[in-house]
C-alpha cells in the first residue's frame, strides 16, 4: 500500500514520504502523561496531534497498533536522576497509596480525552506493570557494555555509547558538549559523567515504590519505560514515535540510545514532535504553574477564562495550527475558534437540506484535491480548514440559490465534509459538543424566533423586524427558510 502522506521527521529534519515498514500494518507509540495531576492544555495537544494522525492514517486504510503509556514510576521531580518520584510525591502530600493516585488522574485524563472525542489506544501500558521487561532491557545494555552499575544503581555509559554510534543525533547535542555544560549535582558523584543516566535507581528507604532485582531493591529510570513498552508491542523496529517537543531531549534521546544499545539498531523510522501551547510565550506546563486545565477550560473555571470553551471548541481551536507550529493561548483566539467551529457546523447540518439540482455550477473536485492535497502534506490542518471554510461559502451559495448542484457532486460534498469533518478532524456535531453554552442559545434563540413567527402571522412587521435586528447586533444571524428558520453566529 502506498500514500501520497509526506511527514517531517524530526531525525532526518525533512519531510519524508510516509512508508511503513509492513504495510498496511502501522506501529505508532506515542508518550502519554505521568498521572499526578489533572490534564491540561498543554496534554490536549499532543493527545489531539496524535489522535488525527492514527485517524487519518486509518482513513487511508493502515491497520494502526496506537501504543500510548502511562507514566506511574521512575519519573523523579527533577528530570535528573534525583529527587522524588512525581507520584510518590503527590501520594505522600495526599496521604495516599501511590496507585490511588494513578488510577485517580489516569480516571480524569481518560475522562477529558473522551471529552476532546480522542480515540483509545489500541494498548495503554503502565510502566508499573512492566517491571520484570525494564529489567531484562537493562541486563541487555549491561552485557552490552553500554552501563555499568554504582552502589546499586545502574548507569547509562554515554561516552561508551558515543564511541560506537552517535548520542544526540536526534536533538542535535554533542556529548562533549553536554559534558562540558552539565554541571555536577549533589548525589550524583556514583555517576562516571554527568551526562550518564539511570536505567536502575537504588531506593532510598524512604522510597515507597520499589521492586527487587538483581542489582538492588529499586525502580526503573523514566526513560526506560518507553523503550520497553514499545518494543515489546510493536517489535524492535516500528514506524511512528510521536510526543511533545519537551521530550526530544533528554527523554527520546534516551531512548534511541537505550534501544540502539541493547539490540545494535535504532528502533524508530520516524519521529514526530508536536511543538508546545504558550501563555503569552512561555511553555504552558505544570512546573511553571501557567497551566489551565482542561477540566476548568470547559468549565471557566480560572481567572484567566472570560468564559467556559466546550471541548470541540479546544479541539477546533488545536486544529486551527500546524501541530509543529507553537500555539498561543489567548481567550480572542478561543473565542474566534468558537465561531468558526460552529460556522462550520451549521454548513455541515446546512448539507442535509439541499435538495439536488439537475445543473451544476460548484467544482466538488477541485475542492476535494485541495482539501486532501492539505492532509498530505504534513497533516497540515490549517490548510484543510481554510479550504473546508471556502467550501462553507460554496454550500450557503447553494443554500441562498445563487449556485446549482447536481446530485452526484451533492453526494460527493456530503460525504467530504462527513469524512473531513468527523473522521479524520475528529469533531462533533454542536449537539454533541459538550457545550452547554450551545444548547442553552439554542433554546432562547428557538423561543425568540417563535414569538417573531407569531408576529409575522399577526403582520406585525415592525416587531419581528425588530426581533431580527436585536439579534443581528448582538452577532446571531436569523435566516428564515421555507421550513421555519436557522441561526448562525456572525463570524
Amino acid at each position: 500500500m502506498k500514500s501520497n502522506l509526506v511527514i517531517y521527521n524530526t531525525m532526518s529534519r525533512k519531510k519524508e514520504t510516509f512508508e511503513p515498514l509492513n504495510a498496511p500494518f502501522v506501529g505508532m507509540y506515542v508518550c502519554g502523561p505521568t498521572v499526578y495531576g489533572d490534564a491540561h492544555l498543554g496534554h490536549a495537544r499532543p493527545a489531539i496531534t496524535f489522535d488525527l494522525v492514527f485517524r487519518y492514517l486509518t482513513y487511508l486504510g493502515y491497520k494502526v497498533r496506537y501504543v500510548r503509556n502511562i507514566t506511574d514510576v521512575g519519573h523523579l521531580v527533577n528530570d535528573a536522576d534525583e529527587g522524588e518520584d512525581k507520584i510518590q510525591k503527590k501520594a505522600r502530600l495526599d496521604q495516599l497509596e501511590p496507585m490511588e493516585v494513578v488510577q485517580f488522574y489516569t480516571n480524569r485524563f481518560h475522562k477529558n480525552m473522551e471529552q476532546l472525542n480522542t480515540l483509545s489506544p489500541s494498548i495503554e501500558p503502565h510502566a508499573s506493570g512492566h517491571i520484570i521487561e525494564q529489567q531484562a532491557l537493562v541486563q541487555r545494555i549491561l552485557d552490552n557494555g553500554f552501563a555499568y552499575e554504582s552502589d546499586g544503581s545502574i548507569y547509562f555509559d554515554v561516552n561508551a555509547y558515543n564511541k560506537k554510534y552517535s548520542y544526540g543525533k536526534l536533538s542535535g547535542r554533542k556529548v562533549e558538549e553536554l559534558f562540558a555544560n552539565t554541571r555536577q549535582l549533589d548525589g550524583q558523584s556514583e555517576k562516571r559523567n554527568p551526562a550518564d543516566f539511570a536505567l536502575w535507581k537504588k531506593a532510598a528507604p524512604e522510597h515507597i515504590m520499589h521492586w527487587p532485582s538483581p542489582w538492588s531493591e529499586g525502580f526503573p529510570g523514566w526513560h526506560l519505560e518507553c523503550s520497553c513498552m514499545s518494543q515489546k508491542y510493536l517489535g524492535d523496529t516500528f514506524d511512528i514515535h510521536g510526543g511533545g517537543l519537551d521530550l526530544q531531549f533528554p527523554h527520546h534521546e534516551c531512548e534511541i540510545a537505550q534501544s540502539t544499545a541493547a539490540y545494535g539498531h535504532e528502533a524508530v523510522k520516524y519521529w514526530m514532535h508536536n511543538n508546545m501551547v504558550t501563555v503569552n510565550g512561555q511553555k504552558m506546563g505544570k512546573s511553571l504553574g501557567n497551566f489551565i486545565t482542561l477540566d476548568q477550560l470547559f468549565n471557566g473555571g480560572a481567572e484567566i477564562l472570560e468564559q467556559p470553551y466546550s471541548p470541540m471548541t479546544v479541539r477546533f481551536f488545536i486544529l486551527q495550527a500546524h501541530y509543529r507550529s507553537p500555539l498561543d493561548f489567548s481567550n480572542e483566539a478561543l473565542k474566534a475558534s468558537e465561531k468558526g467551529y460552529e460556522r462550520l457546523m451549521a454548513a455541515v447540518e446546512s448539507l442535509k437540506k439541499i435538495k439536488a439540482s439537475a445543473t451544476n455550477t460548484v467544482n466538488v473536485q477541485e475542492l476535494s484535491d485541495k482539501c486532501f492535497e492539505a492532509l498530505n502534506d504534513d497533516l497540515n490542518t490549517p490548510i484543510l480548514i481554510s479550504h473546508l471554510f471556502d467550501g462553507v461559502r460554496m454550500i450557503n451559495s447553494i443554500v441562498a440559490g445563487t449556485e446549482k448542484i447536481d446530485a452526484e457532486n451533492l453526494e460527493a460534498l456530503t460525504k467530504l465534509y462527513n469524512d473531513l469533518v468527523f473522521q479524520v478532524l475528529g469533531l462533533l456535531p454542536l449537539t454533541q459538543s459538550g457545550g452547554s453554552e450551545h444548547e442553552a442559545l439554542d433554546k432562547v434563540i428557538g423561543m425568540v424566533a417563535e414569538i417573531r413567527a407569531t408576529a409575522k402571522q399577526n403582520k406585525d412587521w415592525a416587531t419581528a423586524d425588530k426581533i431580527r435586528d436585536e439579534l443581528k447586533a448582538a452577532g446571531i444571524l436569523l435566516k428564515d427558510t421555507k421550513d421555519g428558520y436557522e441561526w448562525t453566529l456572525e463570524s
